[in-house]
């Protein structure tokens, strides 16, 4: 990968322009919308826990709720975990009536329903300027599957080209028959898991947002990345070693990100140039991890389109 010489990296931030999606502070605002009484039983059920703890935590931060619940008894614990799944699962549900009753599936990568889905079409636009021979990979902390919607499975790989998924292909429904393979030769390392994915197999589509039981690492402080998600790691390493460019997009360089941050330094160690896309670009934490890198920072791709474009002309001439 000599040859691709930048690559992107994207936090909660980036989701939360991208499609509404909450930050870890936002995540319990509820606002989701149950599917039958045994969701609507668990939904009570987290908001009374989040309500309890709240009174007795009343400075505390979603992080901290989140590290103690994974200690709780494991109806409370599986509930918790559920319900932030399927809260950024929300934007991406599609119902349907099929063989007399009502179905839902979180949308499949190719699916061209997703692009109902308010903003992703911006963000398809957005991610795909990025999209040139000098891309290595993008590496992410986002659960959601923005990425992959806005890339396609000809664009984009897991860290193994031709990698087949498990699951149905685009609607309509006839391509049940052909496996979904990922073509694209830009990695896609998601270092903290994905509602794609459970301790077995990788999806077409976010089905794992809907059950709870999808492969994730809990936004807790301090948070590190289980063993089977090594692989990942490695893939984000891999993208980080030998580019000399990182578009950043809504991450804020928190010191509670002890784990992010030293892959980040370990990986990244040839960075010579950031491109800082945040609301609050935090330069003096980007410093310390390369004290000599050179910044460029903006607000949102819409009010920063002048910065955005300026890092990309000095990348394609470098």
């Amino acid at each position: 990968m000599s040859d691709r010489t930048f690559a992107m990296f994207l936090g909660a931030g980036f989701s939360k322009w991208a499609t509404n999606l909450p930050v870890a502070s936002q995540l319990f605002d509820f606002e989701i919308e149950p599917w039958g009484s045994r969701e609507n039983k668990k939904l009570e059920l987290v908001k009374s826990i989040k309500n309890n703890w709240d009174i007795h935590h009343p400075d505390g931060l979603i992080e901290q709720f989140i590290a103690e619940a994974l200690n709780f008894p494991e109806k409370s614990r599986k509930a918790v975990l559920w319900y932030i799944v399927r809260r950024l699962s929300e934007p991406f549900i599609w119902k349907e009536f099929h063989s007399q009753k009502w179905r839902r599936h979180v949308l499949m990568i190719d699916e061209y329903r997703k692009f109902n889905v308010p903003g992703l079409v911006k963000t398809q636009n957005f991610i795909q300027r990025f999209y040139t021979p000098f891309l290595a990979g993008i590496v992410t902390t986002n659960y959601d599957m923005i990425v992959e919607y806005a890339l396609g499975s000809k664009i984009f790989n897991y860290g193994v080209r031709n990698q087949m998924l498990i699951g149905r292909g685009p609607y309509p429904v006839s391509q049940w028959r052909n496996p979904v393979t990922l073509k694209g030769d830009v990695f896609l390392a998601k270092i903290h898991g994905s509602i794609s994915w459970d301790d077995h197999a990788y999806y077409t589509d976010g089905r794992r947002g809907l059950t709870g039981d999808a492969l994730i690492v809990a936004p807790t402080p301090e948070k590190k990345p289980p063993a089977c998600l090594k692989n990942v790691w490695d893939v984000a390493e891999r993208i980080l070693r030998d580019v000399t460019r990182l578009a950043v997009f809504g991450f804020a360089f928190n010191p509670y990100d002890a784990a992010v941050l030293n892959l980040l330094k370990r990986g990244g160690s040839n960075i010579k140039s950031v491109l800082l896309v945040d609301v609050a670009p935090r330069k003096e934490r980007v410093h310390q991890l390369w004290p000599n890198v050179m910044i460029i920072s903006c607000h949102s791709p819409e009010e920063g389109e002048s910065e955005i474009q300026k890092w990309l002309i000095q990348q394609q001439s470098n």
